[in-house]
């Protein structure tokens, strides 16, 4: 059962971004008061804010936690043109606040002439490396040289992306089949003006990044957009928060021996909802790429969930306070009794404690002979359940069994 829990942030203005870090045990919330706040979970469940501080003399429009093999690091971006990167210390002995932690701030990136609108790590197996993106249309990598000392970061590569731009998402396959790749979007609103999603990729022989694939077809504002976790594919999954919620999946075409500029993408579109009816603000992917949350002007967080033949679906709706949303007879939809489930799942996954590796079958029984062949029950029962029940079986729940894959096949 999905179990809702409100938090007193005490922020004095709008929040606007809300962060976890690798483990899902702390979170980062900042907001328009020019302060962020880090909490922390207790073995209870419970939130408790441990810090809180004044972070920048703007608007503070995101938050972002770095790798924890980098130690407890944020980074901060705000509409004043800064970036700032915070690290978490532990008191020493002969500090007043023995054993108590706190944060410092590290470095101010002050390389923007406008709002900076967005902030985020980089893939770990790039090292630690920041990327910005600001209102005058421009994306910033840095680089620590030192993770030892984080006050020292260069400026490797400025982008202009000839858009304003909105939001920022690094491909974070680490596969060496895959070149270094990031997405960002633009909140432009000539809509007259298409490709508000730029994707750029990174050339070994010229060391710099390159466009690789503009989409054509988003036309409006991007507000928020997020590459899938890749656990070995050969393609790239990448969600887009506009006036809708569509899902692209990027195909890397051959590459020819003698090519040296970016790898092309065929463009695939897998699925768009205006379930929002509204402007959706923000998606964001589980650990495994199977589940997909949006939020939306609505007022509802809508959770999307792909089928074996790749086919999405709403599985559950969550209102603002966190309760499902119920139907016109105040119980709730069966679309909504899913999101328990739904969300206890991924957040067990997250916690590591999914035991072995699960698959949906298809909905059609295995028939001998067939790969799945093995799966089948004994005979007496298969022709149990094929006979037409005396009573109807609610949801006929037999046939959609969650089954371990056999190490055999390979998946």
């Amino acid at each position: 059962m999905f179990v809702a829990r409100s938090i007193a942030a005490d922020h004095k203005d709008l929040i606007h971004d809300v962060s976890y870090d690798f483990h899902g045990r702390r979170m980062a919330t900042c907001s328009s008061d020019q302060s962020v706040k880090v909490w922390d979970k207790s073995e209870n469940g419970e939130w408790h804010c441990t810090a809180s501080w004044k972070t920048h003399s703007g608007s503070v429009w995101r938050v972002t936690w770095a790798h924890p093999e980098f130690g407890q690091v944020l980074a901060s971006c705000s509409f004043d043109r800064t970036a700032a990167v915070w690290e978490e210390i532990v008191g020493e002995s002969n500090d007043k606040q023995r054993g108590l932690s706190h944060w410092i701030k590290r470095t101010t990136l002050v390389d923007s002439r406008t709002s900076v609108t967005d902030v985020k790590f980089a893939p770990k197996h790039m090292g630690l490396m920041l990327t910005t993106c600001s209102a005058d249309g421009v994306v910033r990598i840095y680089e620590a040289p030192d993770v030892m000392n984080l006050s020292q970061w260069s400026l490797q590569h400025e982008i202009s992306c000839k858009l304003s731009c909105s939001c920022i998402s690094w491909n974070p396959s680490s596969s060496r089949a895959h070149s270094p790749m990031f997405a960002v979007g633009s909140d432009d609103s000539n809509v007259t003006y298409g490709g508000k999603v730029q994707i750029y990729e990174y050339n070994e022989n010229t060391r710099k990044y390159a466009k690789a694939e503009t989409l054509m077809t988003v036309t409006d504002a991007v507000h928020d957009i997020a590459f899938a976790p890749n656990l070995g594919r050969s393609f790239h999954v990448l969600a887009i928060a506009t006036k809708d919620v569509r899902i692209f999946k990027l195909v890397p075409m051959r590459k020819e021996s003698t090519s040296t500029g970016p790898t092309k993408l065929e463009v695939q579109i897998v699925a768009q909802f205006d379930n929002h009816n509204s402007q959706v603000w923000r998606v964001s992917w589980n650990i495994t790429s199977t589940l997909l949350a949006s939020s939306g002007d609505d007022g509802c967080v809508r959770l999307w969930k792909a089928n074996y033949m790749d086919n999405w679906k709403c599985t559950g709706i969550l209102k603002g306070d966190g309760s499902p949303l119920t139907g016109s007879s105040g119980q709730p939809t069966a679309m909504s009794t899913v999101v328990g489930s739904s969300v206890q799942t991924s957040q067990s996954t997250l916690n590591g404690m999914s035991a072995g590796r699960y698959f949906f079958p298809p909905l059609d029984p295995p028939r001998a002979g067939t790969r799945y062949g093995h799966l089948l029950p004994p005979s007496s029962l298969i022709e149990h359940c094929d006979a037409e029940p005396t009573q109807p079986l609610p949801h006929r729940l037999y046939s959609r069994a969650l089954l371990p894959l056999p190490e055999a096949d390979g998946l």
